[in-house]
Formats: C-alpha cells, sequence, structure tokens
C-alpha cells in the first residue's frame, strides 16, 4: 500500500519479561525505525529476586498493516528478549457488557460516565437476573437482557448469558454488583476479562453481608475493591481500592450509604484502567499504570 492510504491511530503496549539492560532501547528503536511518535512510555523493574520487567507504551503511528508491524515485533523485539505483550490500537472501542442484579448505584455510574463521553467504550447490551433496572437502560437505548435465575436453572441462566456476549463479542463484562457467583465453566471462558466490585476492603469481609460484619467488628475504615473475577470467591487481583474514616456513631446503614459512594468511584476508576490498558497481570496482582 502507498503512504497516502496510512491513517494515524495511537496504540498502547504493554510488555512483561525477564529484567536486563536495553528493553526499552530495543523497543524504542524498533517503533523509531517505524517513524512512530511515542507519546508515554512507564515502567517498573521488580525486586532482584523476581527479576521482572514491565512496562506500557503508548505511540502514535501512520498504520498500514497491524500484523505485520504484531509480527515484526514478535521477531525483532518480542522473542530476543522473551517478552509476554499484547497491543490494542485506538481506532477500535471495546464492547463492554454490564450484569447488575437489583442495586442500581454502579450501573448508573457506569452508565452516566459512558454517555458524557467520559468512558471510551460500547455499551451493546444489560444482562440481569432481575427486571428491576430495564426502564433505566432502555432510557439510554441500551438493551436489556432479563435473565432469571434459580439454583436449579443456573446453568441454563449461564448459557443463556454466554450466548449474549458471543453474539455482541464483547470484549469484557462488568458485575455492577451483580449478586450472583459465577460458575467456573463461566469463568474460565473470559480469563482477565471479567471485572467485579466488592462491597469491602479486600481481603478484609469477604463474602457477603461485609457492611454488617464491618459494624459488628467495630471497624474504623470501611471500603470497596475492584478485582479481576476468578474461581476463588472475591480473591482475583485487584485494580482499585478505596476507603473511608467510619466511627461508633455509624450505623449498618450509614455503612451501606457510605460504601455505594465508594463503590462507584473504585469501579468506574477500574473500568477506565482496563479500557485504556493500564493494567498488566502477573500472577494473582496487578501493575497499575
Amino acid at each position: 500500500m502507498s503512504k497516502e492510504n496510512a491513517h494515524p491511530i495511537t496504540a498502547c503496549l504493554l510488555i512483561c519479561c525477564p529484567d536486563r539492560p536495553g528493553i526499552v532501547a530495543g523497543v524504542s528503536q524498533f517503533l523509531y525505525q517505524l517513524g512512530a511518535n511515542i507519546l508515554d512510555a512507564s515502567q517498573h523493574s521488580t525486586d532482584p529476586r523476581e527479576g521482572l520487567f514491565f512496562m506500557r507504551m503508548e505511540f502514535q503511528l501512520d498504520l498500514l498493516d497491524k500484523p505485520a508491524l504484531e509480527a515484526a515485533f514478535q521477531q525483532q523485539v518480542a522473542t530476543p528478549l522473551q517478552m509476554e505483550w499484547k497491543i490494542d490500537y485506538s481506532d477500535r472501542r471495546m464492547r463492554m457488557a454490564i450484569m447488575v442484579s437489583a442495586y442500581d448505584h454502579c450501573l448508573l455510574e457506569l452508565l452516566w460516565r459512558w454517555k458524557s463521553g467520559e468512558l471510551p467504550v460500547d455499551i451493546p447490551l444489560v444482562i440481569s437476573n432481575h427486571s428491576l433496572l430495564e426502564k433505566e437502560c432502555t432510557a439510554m437505548e441500551i438493551p436489556f437482557h432479563y435473565l432469571p435465575v434459580t439454583n436449579a436453572t443456573k446453568a441454563v441462566q449461564e448459557d443463556a448469558a454466554i450466548r449474549l456476549l458471543e453474539e455482541h463479542q464483547i470484549d469484557f463484562t462488568v458485575l455492577a454488583r451483580y449478586m450472583q457467583i459465577l460458575s467456573p465453566q463461566f469463568v474460565s471462558r473470559y480469563p482477565q476479562r471479567i471485572i467485579n466490585i466488592h462491597h469491602s476492603f479486600l481481603p478484609a469481609f469477604a463474602g457477603a453481608r461485609p457492611y454488617l460484619n464491618a459494624y459488628t467488628r467495630g471497624v474504623k475504615l470501611i471500603g470497596a475493591t475492584a478485582h479481576y473475577v476468578t474461581n476463588e470467591l472475591d480473591e482475583g487481583p485487584i485494580i482499585e481500592q478505596d476507603v473511608a474514616r467510619v466511627s461508633h456513631k455509624h450505623t449498618v446503614e450509614d455503612l451501606v450509604m457510605l460504601g455505594r459512594d465508594i463503590e462507584r468511584q473504585v469501579l468506574t476508576r477500574a473500568v477506565k484502567a482496563h479500557v485504556n490498558n493500564r493494567v498488566i497481570l502477573h500472577g494473582n496482582k496487578t501493575i497499575v499504570f
């Protein structure tokens, strides 16, 4: 193709590899030879016992052939430096599904951020095991799918949800207070592609009723945690957390009200980090640039 057919796009490269001299130089030289303009670069080296290097590099390039660029990078840079890497491009928006039950605060926060343009994703659908929030979604012209579930129908309901996610080519799913435990079969289909908000500052008070448990223990801090979903309940890699101070004067209801504000903010920040390719997963923890 001729240069006239090129169109500038922004790309984001995430890298994990053994730490050694010359990594930044190797990547930068490769991009320089392509005529790329590096917009942002961040890196992190672990302690010598782990000996790992992580990097996020954002660059702009008149790109003609993505497969050719990726093949060249693999051959010239990634293989010699033993890299695990991924690259995403700005000319394609991520497609995000939302799964929610009856609580509306996290769902409405995400929809408002999306509507205002602050969350640059497409939202092809919302899935819920309750019908209560359908009006809120249809008001924003987002298809709402009511999939009720009982213990006896859980497998059938999850199969229906998976079909919807596949049909709409969903990149990742957000559990916006979806009060169902996903099966291992469901989770295994979408590694590092399901984000959950838990109404507690994990690892404290995992599981159900964390605000009541926090009140009973007389804690002085409550919080919320956004994490990737794994088969271990509430133990997936943490993306974002926040807390608020509380005292003996706060009732359980007060803690719930305060907690919902924190949940909204934490979940939004986690989703933004994922969408902006600022998260690298390493084992059961994350590096968030």
